[in-house]
């Protein structure tokens, strides 16, 4: 595996040695972070990991003496557990021991979107300069991108219910022949520095903190839980404009339009127009130079053999192989665990179109072509998504004009004082981008069918997945679902919360569990308000 890690260092060298460098990372390996600090010459770092990696083998000793410290994972309800991390976290930060990595998004990301951000652990690491024991904080994202991911087989079972397998050291080792094939490129990218005290200017009031001793736990005003969850969803989206892009991405992307298949010469022009509209569109994309369009996509082809295969010309998804004959569950199980594994590397593209082609289903679905009716679709869509797709809370307007802006520069759309329109040469792309987001709307409206449709109006959290993943698999059987996405239990939690947060479901502790109650009422009028104007069946073999 080769990595590229050019220029990584500097962020670090131009921090002041008074600032606190504090390194915010999406999912990636602590082996890899520790790899880029020996290769570029950083000094030691301190990562944060989970205590189940602790108890392996020879690989604990060495995840500890290469700087991690270990923390439990639900820790919310131990107070005490609670208070010694938090003081173990603000030494590190008030003396300035060493820098401190960690994951903002909490956990990995089985589906390899972003996920949004967990706030405790940076308020642990803010709270010293809120209190004025350090005069400055430094947040350093990285953005660690992977042209094959070594789990796209065991990611995607494991969003179809499949448990995950334990982490030992025994495991590891029976799997090291894995490591014999080729995976591509990793690429590594250490983002400019961010100042929590520039960021802080004006914004809050910092005199609150000189009214309690700092020695004592103070919690966080209102004021201050927005700022820290707004600091934690742009340090996200930093780290997304960062990733870099392969061929490979946008080829998935095609490919889930194209589920019976494709032929590689129309992939490889729709591919090459999908790298044009993601450059426009501010994406960081490897493209080898000096080699031709054809070898690039034959190389990717060959890279991702466990994913695609090519028959005739004609290129399908490889489903897994296994003994027949096959139940129809079984072939619905084995056709979507190959969707899933493509649709991860679609998601690592995903947030370069997210707000066009939000734009997009808005204008679609909208009254009128007035600019205020298309807005209010858009933050409708905005809001629903906002746990499928990272958002800055309260940037609907910024969002909305990034998205505007994108698709005028390049042609699709355009815009007067009061209305925006497609261009007649805009069509094709505009079905398109709504084709990105078609699996995402299309999921949602089924879980809100399966909400609809059950007899009981509460439910329990351990038992929603399996469930409404029963009651899917037979509109998939039946044709009437054609996403294979829908089976995602990643998704389906999405869908929660995301009725949790527009008051549609209320959340109570019953018996130590989490149970649901659901407003059908509510839910079918968001179900309505997604479901107006939008077709199902969309046409994307339009000539682009």
């Amino acid at each position: 595996m080769r990595m590229d890690s050019h220029g990584s260092s500097k962020p670090f060298r131009s921090i002041p040695s008074s600032c606190c460098p504090i390194t915010g990372a999406t999912w990636t390996s602590l082996f890899c972070l520790t790899s880029c600090s020996l290769m570029t010459s950083l000094s030691p770092s301190l990562q944060l990991e989970f205590a189940t990696l602790m108890g392996m083998k020879l690989f604990g000793e060495v995840f500890r003496r290469s700087g991690a410290f270990f923390i439990r994972r639900a820790i919310g309800s131990d107070k005490l557990y609670w208070a010694v991390l938090s003081e173990y976290v603000r030494t590190i930060v008030r003396t300035g021991y060493a820098p401190l990595e960690f994951y903002i998004e909490g956990l990995r990301s089985r589906t390899l979107k972003s996920l949004t951000p967990k706030l405790g652990m940076l308020h642990m690491v803010l709270e010293p300069f809120f209190k004025g024991e350090v005069f400055d904080i430094s947040l350093v994202p990285i953005s660690i991108s992977y042209e094959r991911v070594l789990e796209e087989s065991l990611l995607a079972h494991e969003l179809l219910g499949v448990p995950k397998p334990k982490e030992t050291t025994g495991a590891l080792l029976k799997a090291r022949t894995v490591l014999k094939e080729n995976y591509g490129c990793m690429h590594v990218f250490f983002g400019n520095p961010v100042s929590v005290r520039d960021l802080v200017k004006g914004k809050i009031n910092l005199g609150q903190y000189n009214l309690v001793p700092r020695d004592l736990p103070m919690k966080p005003s209102k004021e201050m839980q927005e700022f820290v969850s707004g600091l934690a969803h742009m340090i996200v989206r930093l780290q997304e404009r960062n990733v870099v892009l392969s061929a490979w991405n946008l080829m998935a992307v095609v490919l889930l339009q194209n589920l019976q298949g494709i032929d590689l010469d129309l992939l490889t022009h729709k591919t090459l127009w999908l790298r044009r509209l993601a450059l426009r569109c501010g994406a960081h994309l490897r493209w080898p130079e000096n080699v031709s369009d054809s070898e690039v996509m034959s190389s990717s082809l060959s890279l991702h053999h466990s994913v695609i295969r090519c028959e005739r010309g004609r290129v399908y998804l490889m489903e897994e192989e296994g003994p027949g004959p096959v139940t129809q569950e079984e072939g619905v199980f084995r056709q979507a665990a190959a969707v899933l594994m493509c649709a991860s590397y679609r998601n690592q593209a995903v947030h370069v179109f997210t707000r066009p082609a939000m734009v997009a289903v808005a204008m679609t679905t909208a009254a009128s072509h007035r600019t205020d009716d298309i807005f209010h679709n858009f933050a409708f869509l905005l809001e629903l998504f906002s746990n499928e797709f990272v958002v800055i809370p309260g940037q609907a307007v910024q969002d909305f004009e990034e998205g505007c802006s994108l698709l005028q520069e390049s042609g699709v759309i355009g815009r007067s004082d009061e209305e925006i329109h497609v261009r007649d040469n805009g069509q094709e792309t505009i079905i398109f981008l709504r084709a990105i987001l078609q699996p995402f709307i299309e999921s949602y409206q089924v879980v809100f069918r399966y909400l609809c449709e059950e007899s009981s109006q509460t439910l329990r959290e351990k038992t929603f997945s399996t469930n409404s993943r029963s009651f899917i698999m037979k509109l998939l059987i039946s044709g009437e679902v054609q996403s294979y996405e829908c089976l995602s239990s990643d998704l389906q939690k999405n869908v929660l919360s995301a009725l949790l947060r527009m008051d549609a479901v209320t959340k109570t502790k019953v018996d130590d569990q989490n149970e649901f109650r659901v407003n059908k009422s509510a839910v079918k009028k968001i179900w309505d308000m997604l479901s107006n104007g939008w077709t199902r069946q969309i046409s994307v073999d339009a000539r682009l």
